[in-house]
């Protein structure tokens, strides 16, 4: 007769630990909000299936495919950030194990990486819950390559990495610092090793056809990224940068402590010096670069894993009865005061009555380098529904049937349209990736124009000399919406070729005149 299936108590304490996991990643988001700005970008690349975008990878279109064979609803677009996060625990406690941690370690470190900042980015359907995990887990393979320099290890991280890479271009910093750490250690001799060789082959095969995309389309993220730095992270200062490290792991700076004090001291991690050293090098080439201070998230769910074994195995038994509960109530503790402002879990007028709550951690600088009346996250979180009900309401106005072109200011306004309109309309924009997704088969006879609200007199006189009918329909009222004043206008029967005019300002945007 067989053996009846048994889970072991670990085993068990780990799926409630998923199970808080999801129920937490959808409790934590208050029903007012919208999706956020970038998630309609991504969500409308399945739409567009290429080897590469102006501003990311591909992977995250090859999951917004997934999503739309889903639904696209709301609940199963939170879904898969939640479940990257899941797995990035699940490597975690694996980490841990493997590090000889025992059931102490285990519980103590899922606590530290469930209460932590990855609540926040794990709501959003971005590149970046994929991205923490896929660091998280190239370390653990790395981990398990240098205790025994066994090959198969090694190309399960060439194969991490080329998944990393085709997700989010971020994870090259990883291996930038992780380089010169094994050079500084014993673990150079790895050079000889003719696997690391094939690994590194491996992971350029796989990242090959996006490097293609790149070349061919003359390397838009590196134009992405010039703008990134003229635009946005000339406001980032370095001292924030560090400062909010420490923000995102709060609740485990005991730990990580710990696992830094271990890496250098504690005779069982000599093997694995060259973690710490990877850590300085990678904050090194961030501070370099003025990086956004959540690109160094996924550096710490490994010293999570190195702080609770370490703790477990060195706290004695009398300073363990008050040490360890002490231990385990301080990521809950801080997450509990840190639930009240981290999250958008309350509406607008909450933010703004406790102002200086949010304002006494930064979370109401925005990208301007300046404050607002509520964090830009959550700003970039509303507005986007009422924008498109009005954009449907525009195209049921005309009085011909003739085709309309839908053309907005930014890549926000144009997803947030092809997601919310119930009338299935297609918007675009010169922005992002959508510059390459205009439709010009049609004939376009009428416009309806999507203007950021300090451009509304100035678009309005230019462009209705071109048309038959002119008129400024609507504009996003939400009076905490970043579109805020965003507004509508409706232009009927082209007195010239939009089409024309379309392919030659795609041409001026590109380059290609």
């Amino acid at each position: 007769m067989a053996k009846a299936f048994k889970i072991s108590t670990n085993t068990r304490i780990l799926g409630v630990f998923v199970a808080l996991k999801f129920i937490l990643q959808y409790s934590l988001i208050h029903p007012v909000y919208d999706l956020q700005r970038d998630e309609y970008l991504y969500l409308d690349q399945a739409n567009h299936l290429a080897w590469g975008y102006m501003s990311v990878p591909p992977l995250t279109s090859w999951v917004a495919l997934f999503i739309k064979f889903l639904g696209n609803s709301v609940f199963v677009v939170k879904f898969f950030p939640a479940l990257f996060g899941v797995l990035t625990l699940i490597v975690v406690w694996k980490t841990i194990k493997h590090l000889g941690g025992g059931r102490y370690a285990l519980i103590l470190g899922g606590t530290c990486v469930l209460l932590s900042s990855l609540l926040r980015l794990n709501t959003l359907f971005q590149p970046n819950s994929f991205d923490v995990l896929s660091w998280t887990t190239l370390y653990y393979c790395f981990i398990r390559y240098l205790d025994a320099y066994k090959p198969k290890w090694i190309y399960h991280a060439a194969i991490v990495f080329a998944l990393g890479f085709l997700n989010k271009y971020n994870i090259v910093f990883l291996v930038l610092g992780m380089i010169p750490a094994i050079l500084l250690t014993r673990h150079r001799i790895i050079l000889k090793e003719r696997s690391v060789y094939l690994a590194i082959l491996l992971a350029l095969l796989l990242i090959l056809p996006n490097l293609i995309w790149q070349f061919n389309y003359d390397l838009p993220v590196y134009k992405h990224m010039l703008e990134l730095r003229e635009r946005q992270l000339v406001h980032v200062a370095r001292k924030d940068f560090l400062m909010s490290q420490l923000l995102f792991f709060t609740g485990a700076l005991p730990v990580l402590v710990s696992a830094f004090y271990a890496l250098i001291f504690y005779k069982p991690y000599r093997k694995y010096l060259c973690f710490l050293w990877a850590f300085i090098f990678t904050i090194v080439v961030f501070l370099y670069f003025r990086a956004k201070d959540y690109y160094a998230i996924g550096l710490y769910p490994v010293y999570i894993a190195y702080g609770t074994v370490f703790l477990s195995n060195s706290i004695g038994k009398q300073a363990g009865k008050l040490l360890k509960p002490a231990l385990l109530l301080f990521p809950v503790a801080f997450f509990a005061l840190m639930s009240r402002v981290a999250f958008p879990n309350h509406d607008p007028e909450y933010i703004i009555a406790h102002q200086d709550k949010y304002e006494r951690i930064g979370m109401l600088r925005w990208e301007d380098g300046k404050n607002h009346e509520i964090p830009q996250d959550f700003a970039d979180m509303l507005g986007w529904k009422e924008l498109a009900i009005k954009v449907d309401s525009a195209s049921k106005s005309f009085n011909n049937k003739k085709p309309t072109l839908i053309l907005c200011d930014n890549y926000g306004q144009a997803g947030a349209i092809n997601y919310y309109s119930e009338l299935n309309l297609q918007a675009v924009s010169f922005n992002a990736d959508y510059i390459y997704w205009f439709d010009l088969q049609p004939e376009y006879a009428n416009l309806i124009r999507v203007k950021y609200a300090s451009e509304v007199l100035e678009e309005f006189e230019k462009t209705s000399p071109y048309f038959e009918k002119a008129n400024i329909f609507d504009s996003v009222t939400h009076p905490y919406a970043r579109e805020r004043g965003t507004t509508i206008f409706t232009f009927q029967n082209a007195s010239i070729s939009i089409n024309d005019r379309i392919k030659s300002e795609i041409a001026e945007e590109l380059g290609t005149e």
